[in-house]
């Protein structure tokens, strides 16, 4: 992600129960299951074919600026990812758009737990550390209710609505805090 990329990876964010890292080789499995889950795929255009998934998938797959893998006990549960988010596209708050936008994925097992609010909030807070003063936003249909109270848990406050990818979506935005001078 532009303005990420210097300062990617940052060491490992430990919270109370989770770890943000960089993926590795051992995640490739998870990250197919993840993207080949039904239940995962139900707000992000559907579960994609797990033969597709194996044979595409590379051996680190993940490993780009922006992408967190969440690790608890040792085994990854879902993803965070932070990047910039496209102009064509519907949304944004600022008029050259491009704002990172913030986006998570999680094993349905890992579901009810807390554990997408408490990875967010660390990637959000090393993101404020990293860039200040840089908004982040957003989007999930509004039919995903669990993704829309992790939003409002995270303090992301809505701008608007409106269609995309054929539903309704909830766009939202967080501000970091601005550094004192």
């Amino acid at each position: 992600m532009t303005g990420l990329d210097p300062l990617w990876p940052p060491a490992p964010i430990r919270t109370e129960r989770l770890v943000l890292r960089q993926s590795e080789a051992r995640d490739r499995t998870t990250f197919i299951e993840l993207f080949a889950s039904p239940e995962v795929g139900t707000y992000v255009g559907g579960p994609r074919p797990r033969d597709e998934l194996e044979g595409s998938a590379p051996e680190v797959p993940g490993r780009r600026p922006g992408l967190f893998v969440i690790d608890l006990d040792g085994a990854m549960i879902g993803m965070i990812t932070l990047d910039r988010r496209g102009a064509e596209r519907p949304g944004y708050v600022r008029p050259d758009a491009g704002e990172a936008e913030l986006g998570y994925m999680f094993l349905p097992q890992a579901w009810g737990h807390g554990h997408a609010t408490e990875a967010c909030a660390a990637a959000l807070g090393w993101f404020a550390d990293a860039l200040p003063g840089e908004p982040v936003v957003l989007c999930a249909q509004t039919a995903n209710v669990r993704s829309l109270r992790v939003a409002a848990k995270l303090g992301f406050t809505e701008v608007e609505q409106f269609e995309e990818y054929g539903a309704e979506q909830w766009f939202g935005v967080w501000s970091s805090p601005t550094p004192s001078g």
